[in-house]
């Protein structure tokens, strides 16, 4: 299953970081990032309505791609795979997390901004790390040169990825996606603002250069 989803991945390019208080606009939001062209996302495990929100895109949406973010502990992990969570994205290497999502056959992508920290995921047997925090460590060029002695990992930068930098982003070849909030900000999607969204989805699609973002 592993594979399959970094294959997916790979082809989306782009992944939609959800902050949802309210379960109950989980599927005219699953609606809008189809629409826009993104079938994916990672709902961050933030608020008390992240779980019960990931439960119904899930089940609603299967054509959606839906993971859980923010994970810090082996049980928020067990919770969001019971959920119907397909991959796990953690803000750091948190060794428990990683181990029951690899008993689990549960993707994972814990973040690292260090070689320290990149040596330590290869140990795991991880191939494939969440970038964070991007822009704050220093961008693309840091990314790059921390990565340039690990030739096998790819990356999926957060924090600080917008409409701006995003080509550039994706334009690196250890970039295997790039995640983000600008196109389905936490205000967006709590006034309903569900057009609006589906607008930049669309738009992010086009500036990634992607033909199509489906299944």
């Amino acid at each position: 299953m592993t594979e399959a989803i970094l294959d997916r991945l790979r082809r989306l390019r782009i992944l939609p970081l959800i902050v949802i208080d309210d379960a109950a606009r989980a599927d005219a939001l699953a609606t809008a990032l189809v629409e826009g062209g993104l079938p994916c996302a990672e709902v961050a495990f933030r608020t008390r309505g992240a779980c019960d929100a990931l439960r119904r895109m899930s089940a609603e949406h299967p054509e959606v791609l839906v993971g859980a973010g923010t994970i810090l502990t082996d049980g928020q992990a067990d919770e969001a795979r019971r959920a119907g969570a397909r991959f796990i994205v953690s803000p750091g290497l948190h060794p428990r997390v990683v181990d029951y999502c690899q008993a689990h056959d549960l993707p994972v992508f814990p973040g690292v901004c260090t070689p320290t920290e990149i040596g330590a995921a290869l140990e795991k047997g991880l191939r494939v790390l969440k970038f964070f925090p991007a822009e704050p460590m220093g961008g693309l060029a840091f990314l790059e040169a921390v990565a340039a002695p690990f030739g096998e990992v790819e990356f999926i930068p957060t924090g600080g990825i917008n409409a701006a930098n995003l080509a550039s982003y994706l334009g690196s070849r250890r970039v295997a996606a790039c995640g983000g909030s600008w196109m389905a900000p936490q205000a967006w999607i709590a006034a309903g603002d569900f057009a609006r969204i589906r607008g930049e989805v669309s738009e992010a699609v086009r500036r990634a250069g992607l033909t199509t973002a489906g299944p």
